[in-house]
């Protein structure tokens, strides 16, 4: 089974998601910056992959500092967690990795610096073991809504890839197949950078699960034709109000579910849900390059000079989400006060 980010001796290793499905290719991380390249340029990419990621970043860069006393070593960090922090600005657990970090310094100040190293090294181990094991209860609070003999759509790739293993959206279909339901899938290809066509195909292709790849603009007709019992999508970011931020098209896909009368849920681990943005229109959504839509595989296949847009990301208004599916259980409306209680658990 293939490792999506992983802390060696070495460095950060982490399998090059631009590269799947033609070839696997491992990357090895010797230092911070190294680290925020491959969040930036998404070699990782999906929000709990880069919580973890970042928490790596972090543990590998403050392993480098020569600063011997906690001054120098404090002003040290706060510039690997200022860069990895500018990475990525709509997936919250990038940011909820690093001041995971942030706070392991805090508390420990007392310690001597190695000590504290070994103790950042110590976390970043822990954030990537527990990040699969909350996958797995999203996998199977997930699974027990979907019907044996269901065919579910999926948007982008909220897999093992998206996360350090087993998935959030791709978890809740794994889930449903150990209980030993029997679950086929539709993936959208997920354009501009594929995500669905590349990685979630080739995600459930490994598991053996029954995968069909569409085009985005196929959904409407796959749904209309009653060919989906489900919607399940991960989160890049969830607002208190559980306006779900997640990949562009998430949004399209949502309506027309409502249309369809087809349950759209929402998975995500609880890091993804921020309690400090009230609603959707606070997310900020990233611009990502103009190449990644006038060009495919280098080429280019727009005008020149043609104008562009690139929101790598939408927002889906709570009204659209049937359920947020949490590793702390399922979460329905009125969602303000239903992912508050989360925390409270």
């Amino acid at each position: 089974m293939f490792k999506t980010v992983e802390w060696k001796k070495t460095g950060v290793v982490m399998i090059d998601q631009r590269l799947l499905p033609e070839k696997e290719v491992y990357r090895t991380y010797k230092d911070y910056k190294g680290v925020a390249g491959a969040i930036k340029d998404m070699v990782v990419r999906g929000a709990p992959a880069i919580g973890v990621s970042a928490a790596m970043g972090v543990a590998l860069g403050a392993a480098k500092i020569k600063g011997k006393d906690i001054k120098s070593f404090k002003k040290e960090f706060e510039k690997i967690t200022s860069l990895l922090a500018s990475t990525r600005p709509t997936a919250v657990n990038l940011f909820w990795g690093i001041e995971r970090m942030k706070r392991v310094v805090e508390e420990n100040l007392a310690l001597s610096i190695p000590e504290l190293k070994k103790r950042l090294i110590e976390e970043a181990q822990q954030v990537y073991k527990e990040d699969i094991e909350i996958n797995r209860l999203i996998g199977k609070h997930g699974g027990s809504l979907l019907k044996d003999g269901a065919t579910v759509l999926t948007h982008c790739n909220a897999g093992a890839l998206a996360t350090a293993g087993y998935g959030t959206a791709l978890g809740v279909i794994r889930g449903a197949v150990e209980a030993g339901k029997k679950i086929a899938v539709y993936a959208d290809e997920t354009r501009p950078f594929l995500q669905g066509a590349r990685l979630t195909a080739w995600e459930l292709k490994k598991d053996k699960i029954d995968v069909t790849l569409i085009t985005d603009n196929m959904a409407g007709y796959i749904m209309k034709k009653g060919l989906i019992d489900a919607i399940v999508v991960g989160a890049d970011r969830i607002a208190a109000n559980g306006d779900v931020a997640n990949k562009i098209g998430t949004y399209s896909v949502a309506v027309l579910a409502r249309e369809h009368k087809i349950p759209f849920y929402v998975a995500a681990p609880l890091s993804t849900i921020d309690l400090n943005i009230k609603h959707g229109d606070e997310i900020p959504i990233e611009e990502r390059d103009s190449t990644e839509v006038t060009h495919m595989k280098g080429r280019r296949v727009a005008p020149l000079g043609i104008k562009v847009r690139n929101p790598a990301f939408d927002v889906t208004p709570n009204k659209l989400v049937s359920a947020i599916i949490t590793e702390k259980g399922v979460v329905r409306n009125p969602y303000k006060k239903g992912l508050k209680a989360l925390f409270a658990k």
